[in-house]
Order: C-alpha cells, then structure tokens, then sequence
C-alpha cells in the first residue's frame, strides 16, 4: 500500500503540472493601429457541445470583461464600457475580434469556457493570448536648416513618425561620387504621442564636404521592428547636395556670354550694313524712274501743244 501511494504520488502531480501548463501557454496575436486584432481560444470541443450549453467570456488582464456569450446570447451587461461595440464572436473558430485596437490595448488576454451542468457551472477550458500592436512609421524626411547653411558643409534633420513600437536606430547614409558610402550614426531623438502612444524620432548632423568632391547624396535610414519578430527598413528619398565653394569649370560660362554677345553684335552689324545697302539701292532706282518720268511727262506735253495750235492761213482772214 505504501509503495502504491509512492508510486501514484508523482503521477499525480505530473498529471496536475501539465493540465497547468496547457492552460498557461500563451497563444501570440498581433495587429496594427486602428484594424482589428483576433484573440483566439482555442477550444477543440471534442463532446460536440452547443452553445447553449455554454458560458464564453474573454477578461483583460485587468480582469475586464470583453465579450460574454451566455448560454446561447450574447450578454452586454458584465462588459466594460472600454470595449462596448468593439467585438464580436466568431463561433466556427471560437475567436473574438477586437476592433479599431488601439496601443493600449497591448496585454494579456483569457478566453474562459464554463459548461452548465446539473450541479452549477463548470470550468472546462482556459487559454491565454498576448495581443502586441504595430503601426508603420512614415517614410523618413531630409530638411535642410535654413539658418545652418554654410560654404564647407551642410546641417540636416531628418524625422520620421506615427510608429508602434520603438524605432531600433535611425542614421545617415552618404553615398559620394565616387561610389563611396559612408554611415553616419547619430543620437535619436524619441517622443510619444500622449493620447495615440505612437512614437515620433528624429536625428540632426553638419556634414562638411569632402575635400575634391563636387557632390554628395545622402539618405535618411530608419530601422524598426516588423510582425512576425522581423525587421523593416525604411529610406528617405535622395538628398542631393553641390558644395558652394569655387570650382574651376564655373568661369567657363562666363566666356560663353561674352562669346555669344560678339556673336549677335556680329551679325546686327551685318545685318544692318546690308538693309543700308539695299536702302540706298532702292533710293538711287527710284530717283533714276522718277527722272524718267518726268521727262516722258514733258515730252507729252510738248507734243499736244503742237498738235492743238493750228497754223494760220491768209486766205481764210481776208473778208470778201
């Protein structure tokens, strides 16, 4: 008898362990800002029991209760008023869905099944599942200070935001003409919006020009956490910068100007020498025609003179 009890002792306890420990393994679920989260709970149903023999409940872990589906109907007046119109129940997969979840909404939640029995309720399951939220940071942006500019380098701030959870690092990437690129780790400056607790991140640096290098393109890099314990990597878009001090091809438009400049005072010279010419042409033809004219005239005129004054005949002024 002794030896039976040794024996059926730890069998017992093993038994009890791994009842509590289906129980406490905690299902992962995760959504982004604002969607809608699932809180999964896992319950097989074998004995093919129906709803209406069944009392359904999720709590927070602030013992808050979510959702109630009592014995066939849906139950409002246990739950808080936090998460009133913001679930329903899926009974084909035993899941609630929380809608529009926000980032306080992070957190431990249980699914608890009571079966009602002849002698009162009975627990018959229980499962965990931890909810962890995402939003997507906005794509990085490169701003110039204007009040920070300088003839041997440039200040720049780049920022990026609206983003669950914290960014993991932010920096520069230069990339010079001649291929090479350079990291450029800064200090991030974070914030927290206090009514949505999404974060805000920001960085500032003076990049002085490489000494022989006429430009430089710089990117803005910004590394998060991504679902599924992956990691995403956003960029800005390029931020192209030509150095202001001298170089030597810059003096070579300047002679181009004074080249082209000869060049239409060139041609206006010819230009207007040729109208002079072709002018002074048409000025000598016309006073040629002119002359002629003018003669022809004369001419003309000479002739009807002679034709309308008769010549006189003697006999025809003698009176008889």
């Amino acid at each position: 008898m002794g030896a039976g009890d040794s024996t059926m002792g730890p069998v017992i306890i093993l038994i009890l362990m791994s009842v509590l420990y289906s129980g406490a393994v905690s299902l992962r679920s995760e959504a982004y800002f604002n969607e809608t989260a699932e809180l999964p709970c896992q319950f097989s149903n074998s004995q093919n029991l129906s709803l209406n023999e069944l009392v359904i409940f999720w709590q927070d872990q602030e013992k808050l209760v979510l959702y109630e589906h009592y014995l066939g109907k849906e139950n409002f007046n246990n739950v808080n008023s936090k998460y009133k119109h913001r679930t329903s129940f899926d009974h084909n997969n035993w899941t609630l869905r929380l809608h529009r979840a926000q980032i306080k909404d992070e957190g431990v939640y249980q699914c608890i099944i009571h079966h009602k029995r002849p002698t009162g309720l009975v627990s018959i399951h229980q499962k965990d599942s931890e909810l962890s939220l995402f939003a997507n940071f906005t794509q990085p942006e490169i701003v110039q200070m204007s009040n920070i500019t300088g003839k041997f380098g440039i200040n720049l701030t780049c920022s990026s935001g609206q983003g669950y959870p914290k960014a993991m690092t932010m920096y520069f990437l230069v990339k010079l003409e001649n291929s090479t690129e350079l990291e450029y780790d800064c200090n991030m400056q974070t914030s927290q919006n206090n009514g949505t607790e999404l974060y805000n991140v920001s960085i500032s640096k003076y990049f002085p020009f490489p000494d022989g290098m006429s430009n430089m393109t710089i990117f803005c890099v910004l590394k998060t956490k991504a679902m599924k314990s992956e990691e995403r990597e956003l960029r800005s878009k390029p931020f192209c910068r030509v150095p202001n001090h001298p170089v030597p091809v810059t003096h070579q438009p300047f002679w181009i100007i004074i080249a082209s400049l000869i060049s239409v005072i060139f041609s206006a010279g010819v230009v207007y020498f040729a109208w002079k010419k072709k002018k002074k042409q048409r000025a000598v033809l016309t006073n040629k025609e002119s002359t002629k004219t003018e003669k022809e005239k004369n001419e003309g005129t000479g002739q009807r003179e002679k034709i309308q004054v008769p010549e006189r005949n003697d006999k025809e002024v003698q009176c008889t």
